[in-house]
């Protein structure tokens, strides 16, 4: 059966070899598994959230910031229990909810670890990292399995998403598959760890400014503001880093060949950009968003893709 897990529903079997769009195998693939703390403060708190990279990814944008695991240059092949123990270990360590990071593409896969962590005892909620590049069909499978949707919302613009992306669908169908998490999901419920507020259930949307791109930025606050409301929380990022330009520096010629067709991807966004869409989301009304404070494009968003917490899991069924 060809995979339709994905909005690209490039129809490979993988099962038999294929590999997609996203260039992933059949088996899971994970990069990293360990606490993260640069999450919005209700999913990381002072405890961390428990991040699990998965490898490759669907939409593959050209300034991907972890472009090393979504083209499949780090990452172990892992089995559904592995995955499993993961989740466990991570809740042992404290981490705040186990964080699904690009999980779109193992999707079953991943459902079926959350499973079998929660029968284990596995008891914190369950994050859906995503790109926003969703089948309405893919988040209603998620139903009883995750509890937040931490999800970007990239583009407003048919055409920037073709562009980064290859995606000219992108906005109509990161709307559709929003609307039907605000659904599934429903309103925001929090408890407290530690005296803060811990994210329980709800719908976290991100939008990372691009440069050169703010025009494309105050459009996408005005729609998800005037469609949604508080019935989800904006995140407003300026952590863009230019990885393209260190890339193509040290001889990466795949980064070159994109800044040779977007040169602007090789800069930062500026500081007036920023406060612009920020100014902007305050004169409609937003309350409650998530904002950066000073020069966020660090390389502490990005961590090491080096199998940290990448074990094969003991014979048998995780133990919580």
């Amino acid at each position: 059966m060809g995979c339709d897990w994905c909005p690209r529903g490039c129809g490979a079997d993988r099962a038999g070899g294929e590999r997609g769009v996203c260039g992933a195998p059949a088996e899971m693939r994970v990069a990293r598994a360990a606490l993260h703390f640069w999450e919005e403060p209700p999913l990381s708190g002072e405890r961390g959230s428990g991040a699990i990279f998965f490898t490759h990814c669907p939409l593959r944008c050209a300034y991907c910031q972890n472009a090393v695991i979504a083209h499949g240059e780090a990452g172990r092949v892992v089995t559904v229990d592995d995955v499993a123990a993961m989740m466990c270990s991570l809740a042992r360590q404290g981490a705040l909810n186990i964080n699904c990071v690009t999980p779109t593409h193992y999707a079953p896969g991943v459902r079926e670890a959350v499973r079998r962590a929660r029968a284990a005892g596995m008891d914190v909620p369950v994050v859906w990292n995503t790109s926003g590049y969703e089948t309405v069909s893919a988040v209603r499978d998620n139903a009883g399995v995750v509890d937040v949707y931490l999800t970007d919302f990239k583009y407003a613009s048919a055409s920037l998403a073709s562009a980064y992306s290859h995606a000219p669908d992108y906005p109509r169908v990161a709307l559709a598959a929003l609307d039907a998490m605000v659904d599934v999901v429903g309103d925001a419920a929090y408890d407290e760890v530690d005296g803060q507020p811990r994210m329980l259930r709800g719908i976290v949307v991100r939008h990372l400014l691009l440069p050169g791109a703010v025009e494309d930025s105050l459009a996408v606050v005005r729609l998800l503001h005037e469609r949604y409301g508080s019935r989800v929380r904006l995140s407003l990022m300026n952590q863009y880093t230019p990885v393209l330009a260190q890339a193509a520096a040290e001889g990466d010629e795949r980064a070159r060949r994109v800044l040779e067709r977007f040169p602007e991807l090789g800069r930062r966004v500026p500081d007036a950009d920023y406060e612009r869409v920020l100014d902007f989301a305050d004169d409609l009304g937003v309350e409650d968003y998530f904002w950066q404070d000073g020069p966020a494009a660090e390389e502490s968003f990005i961590p090491p893709f080096d199998l940290t917490g990448v074990e094969p899991a003991a014979a048998g069924t995780p133990a919580f």
